[in-house]
């Protein structure tokens, strides 16, 4: 702007001068023009006057001493006198326009270049008395060489006029340019400024206030938009047409274990997999697509939608979710339903096979109480499991039960004089240590636990060996812990013990009458008292589970309700 401004003065300035400059000088042309002609004519005055007795040769001299050129015209245009040249070699006059308008009306004038001098010349004619033209001419500068003559001073007050015309330029365009440059945007219809430029200011100052309301607006929906999207369980992808990652949460790179993506970088970098790239690839062409990925332990459901503007794919919203649990307790319901339908299938096979036996008539009577005794056991058998089932089935529903303070030292005595006849049949120490320790339970589910623990440190324990209780109250809470000497449990096993049917030795297991739900049983009512479980073990040297109840445990129907 300031050089705008600067070469506009410029140009105005030097327009001026110019137009100036030949204005003067077609005036003070004018100006000598005009005196010109009123000296000559004057001069033409005079000498008619002086020749009005005119005899030739009589005032030769005092024609040839004029400062004009003077010529003699005869009425038939003959030349009979000239101051500057011989008049005999002259031609005829009788046609030249000031000569003809003298004969005609006494005097004449004409200006045109002279064709014996060649520059331009103004002649005034008068006509004696006697016939003969006076006629008079001077010679001026025309305009060019007026203005060679006064070149020199000219160039130099071009020369001065240009300069000024510059500092004057520069010092109007920034006294111009420096409110414009000063103006402060922050409030821009603050006085100090051009009048003529307070309409624009003003729409500034509406166009700045409409500006930040749309700021203050996109911040706010983007704030919501940040913590709907951080807050959120699932992941969260958007990306453009050229799958450049547009946006994210934090959900979304934690579930895929990325860092931070550079800006511009690709959506298909975060994951290589065949199945992520081709449902990018179909949601990009206007498909809902979707896929599942496994990481590590963890499974993934991607779900892609395609973002559209008008009939165009402009990108695609990716959402990811976690869906390891469900996976899982998919995985658990389908073993849980092949477990049950095999332990199920082995005691009523056998309950089948001996009552079509006996149906048949066929087995000896001294047989008949073995067959009988034998269905009897399975039938005991498929009971306790279907018991176990309920239990656990109870569990993971949530019933309502009845919270009650419950001491587990009092609890775990009575469990142990239960135990006691199946413990002395193997010789097998049944100990009790710590004190009354009370906490906040559901009596018959902790009775479970703590029964299943001791009755599995009885069964898997060796001959002459010992059960050791310890129940007592910390500074963390309390701890039950049920120890055994028994046959310990593999490292490789360890981790899945608890769960539902999972047996360490099938063989050993059905020979003692275990359903593999016991330690899956000891761990749900765990989970729904607040209680964290424990195992160690070691082969051949015993097993101890241990039960911390560190926290006030949350009622199962409270959960219910909720």
């Amino acid at each position: 702007m300031y050089r705008r401004i600067f070469r506009s003065i410029c140009v105005v300035a030097l327009s001026a001068v110019v137009v100036a400059a030949a204005l003067i000088l077609g005036v003070v042309y004018r100006h000598l023009r005009d005196q010109a002609v009123q000296s000559l004519t004057e001069e033409a005055r005079i000498l008619a006057e002086e020749l009005a007795d005119w005899q030739a040769g009589d005032l030769m001299p005092a024609l040839v001493s004029s400062g004009s050129r003077v010529t003699l015209i005869a009425a038939d245009g003959e030349v009979l006198f000239d101051s500057q040249s011989a008049a005999a070699g002259m031609a005829d006059h009788s046609g030249r326009e000031e000569v003809r308008q003298a004969l005609l009306s006494g005097t004449g004038s004409d200006e045109r270049i002279s064709a014996t001098t060649g520059v331009r010349t103004y002649y005034y004619a008068v006509r004696l008395p006697s016939g003969v033209v006076l006629r008079l001419s001077a010679e001026y500068l025309s305009i060019p060489a007026l203005l060679g003559s006064v070149l020199g001073p000219v160039a130099a007050i071009a020369i001065a006029a240009v300069g000024l015309s510059a500092m004057l330029a520069m010092g109007l365009s920034r006294a111009i340019v420096e409110p414009l440059n000063n103006l402060d945007l922050d409030h821009p219809a603050d006085p100090g400024i051009y009048e003529e430029l307070q309409p624009l200011l003003q729409r500034l100052v509406r166009q700045r206030r409409t500006i930040n309301e749309q700021l203050v607006l996109a911040n706010q929906q983007k704030e919501e938009f940040r913590l709907i999207t951080e807050n959120m369980s699932e992941g969260f992808l958007v990306v453009d047409s050229a799958t450049r990652l547009l946006t994210y949460n934090g959900a979304a790179l934690q579930m895929l274990g990325l860092p931070t993506p550079r800006a511009g970088d690709s959506v298909l970098y975060l994951n290589r997999s065949e199945d992520f790239r081709q449902m990018v690839e179909r949601a990009l062409a206007g498909e809902h697509s979707s896929c599942t990925i496994q990481d590590d332990s963890r499974s993934y459901q991607m779900m892609a939608n395609p973002a559209t503007q008008g009939d165009s794919v402009i990108g695609a919203v990716i959402v990811i979710l976690d869906v390891t649990e469900q996976t899982e307790r998919e995985r658990l319901r389908r073993e849980f339903t092949a477990n049950v339908s095999h332990e199920l299938k082995t005691p009523l096979t056998s309950i089948s096979g001996f009552a079509e036996l006996m149906k048949s008539g066929t087995v000896a009577a001294a047989d008949v109480v073995d067959f009988s005794t034998t269905i009897y056991d399975e039938a005991q058998r498929l009971i306790v499991l279907v018991n176990d089932i309920i239990k656990l089935s109870e569990l993971d529903e949530g019933q309502g039960y009845e919270w009650e303070e419950v001491d587990l030292y009092d609890l775990s005595a009575r469990i142990l004089r239960r135990l006691e006849p199946e413990a002395e049949r193997r010789e097998i120490r049944l100990r009790l240590t710590g004190g009354a320790t009370v906490v906040r339970g559901v009596p018959k589910i902790l009775d479970e636990m703590i029964f299943n623990l001791c009755d599995n440190a009885i069964k898997y324990n060796k001959e002459q060996g010992s059960v050791e209780v310890s129940v007592l109250h910390t500074v963390a809470g309390v701890r039950l812990s049920v120890r055994d000497t028994g046959i310990g449990i593999p490292p490789a096993h360890q981790s899945r013990v608890f769960e539902r049917f999972y047996r360490v030795d099938k063989s050993h297991s059905k020979e003692i009458g275990g359903t593999g739900l016991g330690l899956s049983i000891v761990k749900h009512g765990a989970m729904s008292h607040g209680a964290e479980l424990s195992l160690e073990s070691a082969v051949d040297r015993g097993t101890t589970v241990t039960l911390y109840f560190r926290t006030k445990p949350r009622e199962i129907h409270d959960e219910k309700k909720g």
